[in-house]
């Protein structure tokens, strides 16, 4: 179709959310790049490599009591009417002899027991015995905790503070982890300027939300200035940015004279998909230049955001080799009714309240996908599926809570 034929024809034909994103996907291939870290920096990255524990943890026998390090055929027969006496040594545990031992502390060799200091007394150089212990009680293994050579994470696992913790106990400083995926945000409109609008004019909201939104799912943003609805300029702004894992334009994805940005990719790359069955947000394309996946997403502040979750969330964790998880959500209790298409899929803006016995979901009273206080002041929103009418008024529905998704 050319380009007057599909201003023409609008979105007739749109495709299904679904379909979209996996063209996107299937266009877009992980990159390899990989970098030393240190494990302070390796939150959130995902591993180049399996890791496997270099060493035993604990590497020691280790004392799981504050006590006296004993030999537990000494302590038999020991009760609090009839103590053992033992003599107390610095070294090395001999029969008839304990040790003093702190919660962690290595367990002097000659020892197999450690007895709780409630259950002692002391008398000088020597130790009444009050409770018999078994060979092994109060006493940590060496590699308890981990062996050696065990496998801990594979290759892809994205890190957690946990996980850190976990390879710093075994002795590991550095991870090779993948580079960040890199994504050029490029912003589009003649109507956008950094500050002071005019009558016309809109601050820029778009690129700098999807920036933020980039860095939080784990990608480094090039948040560029803003580029007017020339086809030359948008050109230019597209192939600068060929070497980036993704490029995302906002603003003028749809069918106006002033939308051009899906022609530029279809001239120097190919569109894969213009328009999708979804609201907000139905003209959000995407398409491939070079090998490097191009999302267009919408210029209207609502749609921009719900499309950035559908499109460019999952294709940066693909190129990032970072794993998708769903993102976190939340029963509720519709309050009014949600109407929607059958064909299409909505995505309603909802306020949560959890104050009652059961959590309840208000939907916005704004429902055009121009107005950004709908999205910021919501808690997520609940998505109809294509194949329902809607949501009715005390039907229970999960909200997906977008605001705090990695």
């Amino acid at each position: 179709m050319n380009h007057d034929d599909r201003r023409t024809a609008g979105f007739k034909q749109r495709t299904r959310l679904s379909d979209a994103r996996e063209a996107l996907l299937a266009a877009a291939t992980p990159h390899d790049r990989t970098v030393r870290r240190p494990l302070a920096e390796a939150d959130g990255r995902a591993l180049a490599e399996d890791a496997v524990a270099p060493a035993d943890v604990p590497g020691y026998d280790r004392a799981a009591m504050d006590g006296y390090a004993v030999r537990a055929s000494d302590t038999f027969g020991a009760s609090g009417r009839s103590p053992n006496v033992l003599r107390i040594v610095d070294g090395p545990v001999e029969p008839g002899t304990a040790a003093r031992v702190h919660t962690g502390s290595d367990v002097p060799d000659g020892a197999d027991a450690v007895v709780m200091v409630e259950h002692t007394e002391r008398l000088g150089d020597e130790l009444e015995v009050f409770d018999a212990l078994a060979e092994g009680e109060n006493v940590g293994e060496r590699g308890e905790d981990v062996r050696e050579g065990t496998p801990l994470f594979e290759a892809g696992h994205e890190l957690r503070p946990s996980d850190i913790g976990l390879l710093r106990s075994v002795g590991v400083e550095e991870v090779t982890v993948f580079e960040r995926p890199r994504v050029a945000v490029v912003p589009t409109g003649e109507e956008l300027v950094e500050a002071d609008p005019g009558p016309g004019e809109v601050i820029e909201t778009n690129g700098l939300t999807v920036s933020r939104l980039v860095e939080r799912w784990g990608g480094e943003a090039s948040y560029r200035d803003i580029v007017v609805d020339d086809a030359d300029l948008l050109r230019e702004a597209v192939e600068s940015d060929l070497d980036h894992d993704v490029v995302v334009t906002t603003g003028g994805s749809s069918v106006g004279e002033r939308d051009l940005i899906p022609e530029v990719v279809d001239d120097i790359g190919e569109v894969l998909v213009h328009g999708v069955a979804l609201k907000p947000g139905h003209p959000v394309a995407v398409g491939v230049v070079e090998d490097t996946p191009v999302v267009m997403l919408p210029g209207y502040p609502v749609a921009c955001v719900v499309n950035a979750f559908q499109f460019l969330r999952p294709v940066l964790k693909r190129v990032g080799s970072l794993p998708e998880r769903p993102l976190p959500t939340q029963e509720a209790t519709l309050t009014r009714k949600i109407p929607s298409s059958p064909g299409t899929r909505t995505f309603a803006r909802v306020r949560l309240d959890t104050s009652g016995d059961e959590a309840t979901a208000e939907p916005t009273r704004t429902s055009g996908s121009g107005i950004l206080s709908s999205v910021a002041l919501a808690d997520g929103w609940v998505v109809v599926p294509e194949e329902i009418e809607g949501y009715d008024e005390g039907d229970t529905v999960a909200v997906e809570g977008w605001e705090w998704s990695a």
